[in-house]
């Protein structure tokens, strides 16, 4: 596919360097790295480098235009004139950031505004929210897309996705993709880091949700502190038209002050603290052999007859379903209808259930630090009548106070923990497993060393007894293990199926 310059940067200020206007392109490119021949590479200011330093790389490998922000200084108009070597089109525009999503509207006409958008940002729940959310949608009739952390979805095909809300060319040919299939919206998880740097600057959410704030993400090339963080968040409020607000979230009076100064139709949802839409009476409970929990929704102090059961267990779960029911109630979409979309909704790595015969909960979960992985549990320990059994490793090339902090919540916290190995990368494997073990021996918690993933996972399960629950960490929706820097394919969840299934049999239990 082929795109026109001058069409490209329809309505954007720009200067011309070098070259002529009336040349096509084949793609947008910042990473220098990446471009072939025909690209488009826009130098972008940031990010821990300037991009002005590699165009002339970006130009050795074929880059037919190139973009510069008006307030670089690494190259004047003449150094960059003499690169050209007037065969490669050249031009300066005010904002490299705010222009690369501009241009990325022009160049896939605007798919922005043919489809409706809701975004959804918060340190917690955002990826459990957007697939509860996108659930609501669909059975409400909408022709429904999704963009997060886990997979990108058009309709039943899942795409992989590399980052939470990647660069702004990534974003629009993705909602081009939806609105040509005839999608009419598209639920997208909306990071911190995409507000700050404006990966999505020119699009407007029909719902923008806020789902809590805790502190993340603070240092290196993220966000230099708290503030920083909390301020990128807010921006959430400058991109929609109504907003859905956990009334539980740190600093909430910061938050109503920013959505009152932005004009946004605020519904506000919680558990503690008085909101519009509350949930009441949480209690755990069992559907389908599905573990999950139960509660009355409150709309402005009246209870809905009908209770609300989320099949994915644990209060912060609460709060996702209260997010997504809210964003659908602020669309006037019917809540009997909502309700039922919760029912069935599953997350891929988000406390997945294994569906078994055995009598066990087996789950499948993203924990891969020590606060998730304690959460995790407590949550597990919260409906399981009898043990806990916590299967995890720690990946390689990563911070080793991971493993530290791992071992002492599995070991203090499990009935049984089973240590194997997780994307191990360039490190071995036994030696990241003995750096969890020097933690976990500080523990009185019963454990065993399993290296083989696989053979982990059915060691887990095998052991388990009935009323046990099983919770195979750290990769989640993860489809990899990677190895020397070779991924190869594994799936936790189908690993897990795949025991349950060889374990039925082994049980005596018939095939249905």
């Amino acid at each position: 596919m082929e795109f026109i310059l001058k069409e490209a940067l329809s309505g954007i200020g720009h200067r011309l360097i070098a070259g002529d206007e009336d040349v096509s392109f084949a793609g947008i490119k910042w990473d220098s790295r990446k471009v072939t021949s025909g690209d488009m590479f826009i130098a972008v200011i940031g990010g821990g480098t300037d991009g002005h330093r590699y165009i002339e790389k970006a130009i050795s490998l074929g880059a037919s235009v190139v973009v510069c922000d008006n307030k670089q200084d690494v190259l004047s108009d003449d150094e960059l004139v003499s690169l050209s070597q007037g065969k490669v089109t050249i031009l300066a525009i005010d904002d490299t950031r705010t222009g690369m999503a501009k241009i990325s509207a022009n160049m896939y006409d605007h798919p922005e505004q043919a489809i409706k958008l809701y975004g959804i940002t918060g340190t917690k729940g955002k990826t459990t929210s957007a697939f509860m959310l996108h659930s609501i949608l669909s059975a409400s009739g909408s022709k429904t897309g999704l963009m997060g952390t886990v997979c990108n979805l058009i309709g039943d095909k899942r795409e992989e996705a590399v980052h939470t809300t990647p660069e702004a060319p990534v974003t629009y040919e993705f909602l081009s993709r939806l609105s040509r299939s005839g999608f009419d919206s598209c639920v997208m998880e909306v990071s911190s880091l995409g507000l700050k740097l404006e990966r999505v600057c020119g699009m407007k959410y029909e719902v923008g949700c806020f789902t809590n704030l805790y502190s993340d993400h603070i240092g290196g090339i993220e966000h230099p502190d708290m503030e920083d963080y909390f301020a990128s968040k807010l921006l959430i409020f400058d991109h929609c038209y109504k907003a859905a607000v956990n009334a539980d979230s740190a600093r909430i009076d910061e938050i109503r002050a920013r959505a009152d100064e932005c004009g946004v139709r605020t519904v506000y949802y919680g558990i503690d603290n008085d909101a519009d839409i509350m949930a009441k009476n949480l209690r755990f409970g069992s559907r389908d052999n599905i573990n999950g929990t139960i509660f009355d929704i409150v709309i402005n102090h009246e209870t809905y007859p009908e209770e609300v059961f989320v099949p994915i267990p644990g209060r912060f779960n609460v709060y996702n379903a209260l997010c997504a029911i809210t964003a659908a109630y602020l669309e006037g979409l019917d809540l009997k209808t909502s309700i039922k979309a919760l029912a069935g909704v599953r997350v891929p790595g988000r406390l997945e259930p294994v569906d078994n015969r055995l009598g066990l909960n087996i789950l499948v979960d993203y924990a891969h630090n020590g606060e998730a992985l304690s959460n995790v549990i407590e949550t597990a320990k919260e409906f399981t009548s009898g043990r806990v059994i916590t299967l995890f490793g720690c990946g390689g090339d990563r911070p080793s106070a991971r493993r530290t902090e791992m071992g002492k919540v599995a070991g203090e916290m499990s009935d049984l923990t089973v240590i194997t190995s997780d994307n191990p990368r360039t490190e071995d494997p036994m030696a990241i497993i003995n750096d969890i073990l020097m933690s976990i021996n500080n523990t009185n918690g019963l454990y065993e060393v399993e290296p083989d993933r696989s053979k982990a996972i059915f060691k887990a399960v095998s052991e388990a007894r009935e009323g046990d629950t099983v919770l195979i960490a750290g990769k989640g929706h993860e489809t990899y293990q990677e190895i020397n820097g070779v991924k190869h394919h594994f799936d936790d969840h189908e690993k897990a199926a795949q025991a349950v299934a060889e374990i039925e049999k082994l049980r005596g239990f018939a095939d249905l």
